[in-house]
């Protein structure tokens, strides 16, 4: 089969197009075979090591060191070490054509999402591997994973439609969940324009929250398409424009120079969640406004179990409505990466790999 293997850390010169064995399965698995796989910064990260601690910069600054001067780090991705030469992609749309031992044969055919934050110790342990992280993932004509990891889906919304939701969705769904977020509160988003920004607006307003979503001004009416009720320029003083102590919950994963001013903004015992930090990973955090406001810091890797499960569901009942920008054959993946660095879009870009029969 056809594949994207990533050779190391680098540029964009270790995403490899070539020939690989089709994975052969074990007891509970499945082989599906890939509709659709949507890209995400998690990707380019673990490309470039940027989850390192020896990386000061913001995750675009950190893509084009990369490319100018690769180095290998030990603790560049999700778990430390990265398994470089492996496929990446985290999200997948696939099809069963196979079952492993032990496997009911009647999932035969069905078109799935997979779950890509599985819990090897169980959901009482936060310890968690990723699919495209930790072992071979879905930038592939067929990908393996574990029985229980896949979720049929019956809906009308298209493979590339379902190939865009799994990790954007299943973050945003996760942070809100964690946060508790309730009918009524105000909620502010960063990096609303992106997927798993536009996914926590859509999901906080199925919640009954009202929400206040921050991207550039060329974004503004596609986010509040998707049913922001106030839109704020990526660049404004967020304190400025909706006072101190104003909203409820922070949706961040944006972090960066802005960070302090989100903690300002929140309400006395307001909630701050975050599972990323594109705008970069160090902060200043003035302690006595952490403790004097009784904030609580929720950072979310690890999903909840019952997580995926509601995700389908919405799906199913059509609550969800996926933004996808722009679709690309699996072999361009280079290109849908430096197109998607430039943040000119609104929502997720979706690989297509080529159809094969085995």
């Amino acid at each position: 089969m056809k594949a994207i293997v990533t050779t190391g850390n680098g540029g964009y010169d270790k995403l490899v197009y070539c020939d690989v064995p089709v994975p052969q399965l074990l007891p509970g698995e499945v082989l599906l075979q890939v509709l659709a796989a949507g890209v995400n910064n998690t990707e380019i990260n673990t490309r470039v090591g940027w989850y390192s601690k020896t990386v000061m910069t913001d995750t675009g600054s950190a893509a084009v060191a990369e490319e100018k001067d690769a180095v290998q780090k030990k603790d560049g991705g999700w778990n430390a070490a990265t398994p470089f030469p492996f496929i990446q992609g985290t999200d997948c749309c696939g099809r069963v054509v196979a079952v492993g031992p032990g496997v009911d044969a009647s999932l035969s055919g069905a078109r799935v999402l997979v779950r890509p934050c599985m819990r090897p110790s169980g959901f009482g342990s936060r310890e968690n591997i990723w699919m495209g992280s930790d072992f071979d993932g879905a930038f592939a004509q067929f990908v393996k994973v574990r029985s229980s990891e896949i979720f049929p889906v019956s809906s009308e919304l298209s493979d590339v439609e379902l190939g865009s939701i799994p990790c954007a969705y299943g973050t945003a769904e996760n942070m809100i969940h964690r946060a508790k977020v309730a009918s009524g509160e105000h909620l502010l988003i960063t990096g609303a324009s992106g997927g798993v920004g536009a996914a926590a607006v859509q999901l906080a307003k199925r919640r009954g929250a009202i929400v206040t979503a921050i991207a550039g001004k060329a974004k503004h009416d596609q986010v509040r398409s998707i049913g922001a009720d106030r839109m704020i320029d990526r660049d404004a003083d967020v304190v400025a424009a909706l006072g101190e102590a104003s909203v409820d919950v922070v949706v961040d994963n944006v972090a960066g120079p802005a960070f302090g001013n989100m903690l300002n903004a929140l309400k006395r015992g307001g909630r701050y969640v975050s599972s990323g930090a594109i705008g970069g990973a160090l902060v200043t955090l003035d302690m006595r406004t952490f403790y004097l406001k009784d904030l609580l810091l929720i950072g979310c890797t690890a999903w909840d179990e019952q997580v995926f499960p509601n995700l389908i569901s919405y799906i199913e009942q059509g609550q969800l409505r996926p933004l996808v920008a722009r679709t690309f054959p699996l072999e361009r993946i280079a290109d849908a990466q430096r197109e998607f660095l430039e943040k000119k879009h609104v929502g997720k870009f979706v690989l297509i790999p080529a159809p094969l029969q085995i």
